[in-house]
C-alpha cells in the first residue's frame, strides 16, 4: 500500500464511520453530495492531467501505486473524491452543532473583496507562472459564484475553511515533502509563486478553498432540484 493511499485513507475513515451518526445523518445526504463531488471532480482531474504533461507538477513513483490512468495515479483520482468528502462533513457538522457561529454579511463581502482584488493583483504579476494563473483564476471564479449564491454560504465557509485547514495541513505537507526524506508530489517552483508553508505552496491553500466552495455551491444547487422534487411529488 502506497503512502498517498494511506494518507487518503485515513482522511476518509473517519468521516466516512462518522457519517451514520445519530444526529448528523450525513448518509443521507450522499444523493447532493457524490453527484456535486464527482462533477466538480471531472474539472479539476482534466486539469491535473495538463498540469503533469506540462510538467507543473508531478509524482514520485516511490510513493505511489503501479496504476495510473492518463499518466495521473490512482491516488490522484481517488483524492478529488476522498478530499472533498472528508471537507464537506467536516464542515457541515460544525453547520450542524454551531450554526450561529459565521461572520456578518458585511465582513463576510469585505473579505471578499479583498480576497477578489489580491487575487486579480496576483494574477496581473505573475501570469507567465501556469500554476499560480490556474489556482487564483479557479479561486476568483468560486468566490463570484458565492457572491451570487443567495444561501450566504461564504458567511459559514470562512469559519469552516479553518478548520479544513488542519488536516489539509497535515497532509498536504507529507504529500509535499514535510517529515520525509522525499515528496510523494514535486512542485515545478518556475511555475508557482516560490512562496512555500512547511512544504506546500501557497497557492494549495487558495486549490483547496475552491475545491471544497464549488462542491458547496453545486450541493446547494442539488438541495433545491430534491427540496422542489420532493414538494412537486406530495
Amino acid at each position: 500500500m502506497s503512502l498517498y493511499f494511506i494518507l487518503l485513507l485515513g482522511s476518509f475513515a473517519v468521516p466516512f464511520l462518522l457519517s451514520f451518526d445519530k444526529k448528523l445523518h450525513f448518509y443521507t445526504r450522499w444523493k447532493e453530495v457524490l453527484p456535486s463531488i464527482f462533477i466538480v471532480a471531472a474539472f479539476y482531474i482534466v486539469c491535473d492531467i495538463f498540469m503533469t504533461k506540462w510538467g507543473v507538477w508531478g509524482f514520485n513513483p516511490d510513493y505511489i501505486s503501479n496504476v495510473s490512468f492518463f499518466k495521473l495515479p490512482i491516488e490522484e483520482w481517488l483524492f478529488f473524491v476522498i478530499i472533498p468528502y472528508a471537507s464537506i462533513f467536516l464542515h457541515a457538522s460544525f453547520v450542524l452543532y454551531f450554526p450561529n457561529i459565521r461572520l456578518s454579511k458585511k465582513l463576510s463581502k469585505y473579505i471578499t473583496a479583498i480576497i477578489l482584488i489580491l487575487t486579480a493583483v496576483i494574477i496581473a504579476l505573475h501570469f507567465d507562472k501556469i500554476y499560480t494563473v490556474y489556482i487564483f483564476s479557479t479561486l476568483m471564479l468560486a468566490l463570484l459564484l458565492a457572491l451570487f449564491d443567495k444561501t450566504g454560504i461564504l458567511e459559514g465557509y470562512y469559519i469552516t475553511f479553518l478548520l479544513i485547514l488542519i488536516p489539509f495541513l497535515i497532509v498536504n505537507a507529507v504529500l509535499t515533502g514535510s517529515f520525509i526524506e522525499s515528496e510523494v508530489v514535486w512542485y515545478n517552483d518556475s511555475e508557482n509563486l516560490g512562496i512555500r508553508v512547511l512544504t506546500i505552496p501557497i497557492e494549495d491553500f487558495g486549490y483547496a478553498f475552491s475545491l471544497i466552495l464549488f462542491n458547496l455551491l453545486l450541493i446547494g444547487r442539488f438541495q433545491k432540484v430534491f427540496t422542489n422534487k420532493a414538494k412537486a411529488e406530495i
